[in-house]
């Protein structure tokens, strides 16, 4: 199949399915004499598992990683465990740091109360500004 046609049955853009190829994740199956690619059914499937992968966050250097392991004989499934814990850790770590930076702007949205006040009398950024001047005094 064609590449148009790939992207169709996969739900992707034919960039995605281009950009998956210079990261070296998917490949054609073959070209034609006109350099046209063409796909398999195996690529239908590799678009499947890439997208997958995409869905538990993982990036396309790991996704490739994944298919390295798959693909090499001497790998086994304490291989992939391990990727998918270290890509579980860094999620959690990821969340832990997103929940501060929500409770920060909670907290800066808190003590802005009234909508009308000048930005000279912003309490939100007269906030970030103290915060950015004791930063810098600290580094002194």
């Amino acid at each position: 199949m064609t590449i148009g046609k790939l992207a169709k049955r996969a739900g992707v853009s034919m960039d995605a399915i281009r950009h998956y190829e210079d990261q070296g994740v998917l490949l054609p199956a073959e070209k034609t004499e006109a350099g046209y690619r063409l796909y398999g059914a195996s690529s239908l499937r590799r678009l499947d598992f890439i997208k997958h992968a995409q869905s538990c966050g993982m990036t396309l250097a790991e996704i490739r990683q994944l298919l390295d392991l798959k693909a090499d004989d001497r790998s086994c499934c304490s291989d992939v465990r391990g990727l998918a814990i270290r890509k579980k850790l860094q999620l959690e770590q990821k969340i832990k740091t997103m929940t501060a930076m929500s409770r920060a702007l909670s907290d800066l949205i808190e003590i802005c109360t009234a909508e009308n006040r000048p930005l000279d009398d912003c309490p939100i950024l007269a906030a970030l500004e103290s915060s950015l001047t004791n930063q810098q005094n600290d580094r002194r």
